[in-house]
């Protein structure tokens, strides 16, 4: 730590990443001197099998500036990173990767963002060192999705390297995999967003963490992002809509299918049609219902824990 007054928190998750530990150290410790500010390294081992935990402690013995953090067990990258979160002390936080393919060079350029009024700055890994079937074209489509679904466009929602305003992200809770959906949760508070071009390495020690088997988890964090982002505080919108559909369709039906028995002398009898109409209005039924347990939920939900609704920004003459 550099002054008094911490400034900086760099939080990095980890898992089985002992070859990398003291080269991403050094490479720290020397970007982060070169700057005017305070620092802490927040390093948060994931249940690493091998030396990594021990790697970090003797490095700890002769820097105070290095927190550590070990979980129990593998709770996986978006537990971790909530964990360093919820322990960094610093007005800026920084996330990054502990395999050396995010650069710390490029610490200065986010912090620069920072300064010039964005609340978030997230990396680009605009020129990616990974393979292209299994990596980088997974990864372009789901930024596209991500992008279209959220309305909070970025080029890269996977890259970890990203700094934020302490009070942001603290106001965030992880859950699942949804480190990735960062800045389009917080999006939802008003928050300013920045995209930057970072530099980014092959990996040259150990092995990724990261699969084709990611893909569903992804996808079905975004159907819960999209919900918390639109509906979250109104959720009988969503289902009540459902709802009215669904009824309205299977009402329709069976107003029509009681004009052509009454009127045609059609029978019912043999017509799974009719069936389906009493399906579709039991159906939107049920979602209205749905909608009014999930508005009870909600309101539960902020009231007892004093969730607030809105984020402030600033307050300006208040007495």
């Amino acid at each position: 730590m550099k002054g008094s007054k911490l400034d900086v928190s760099v939080v990095i998750p980890l898992l089985n990443e002992e070859e990398n530990i003291p080269i991403l150290y050094q490479e720290l410790t020397q970007t982060l001197k070169n700057i005017d500010v305070g620092y802490e390294l927040v390093f948060v081992d994931d249940g690493s099998s091998d030396s990594s935990l021990k790697i970090l402690e003797d490095l700890q013995q002769s820097d105070d500036c290095i927190c550590i953090i070990s979980l129990r067990k593998n709770f996986g990258q978006t537990a971790a990173m909530s964990a360093g979160f919820d322990k960094a002390s610093g007005d800026i936080i920084i996330a990054m990767d502990a395999d050396l393919q995010n650069d710390p060079a490029d610490i200065p350029m986010l912090l620069e963002k920072i300064k010039e009024g964005s609340d978030m700055v997230t990396g680009w890994r605009f020129n990616r060192q990974d393979p292209f079937l299994s990596r980088r074209l997974p990864s372009k489509i789901a930024n596209k999705i991500i992008s279209y679904a959220t309305g909070v466009h970025l080029h890269d929602y996977g890259c970890t390297l990203k700094a934020f305003r302490s009070d942001v992200i603290k106001n965030i809770k992880l859950y699942g995999e949804m480190h990735r959906f960062i800045p389009a949760i917080a999006s939802a508070m008003g928050v300013s967003i920045a995209e930057v071009k970072v530099n980014h390495r092959a990996r040259r020690f150990g092995t990724s963490k990261y699969g084709i088997s990611r893909t569903l988890r992804v996808v079905l964090d975004l159907i819960t992002v999209k919900f918390l982002l639109n509906y979250a505080t109104r959720p009988i919108h969503v289902f009540g809509t459902i709802g009215f559909i669904s009824g309205s369709a299977g009402a329709l039906v069976a107003f029509v299918m009681t004009i052509q028995r009454q009127f045609y002398g059609i029978p019912l009898s043999d017509r799974p049609l009719l069936l389906l109409a009493i399906l579709l209005i039991f159906v939107g039924v049920q979602f209205v219902t749905i909608g009014l347990v999930a508005e009870m939920l909600a309101r539960t939900y902020h009231e007892s824990q004093d969730k607030p609704t809105y984020y402030i920004r600033k307050i300006i003459g208040a007495k």
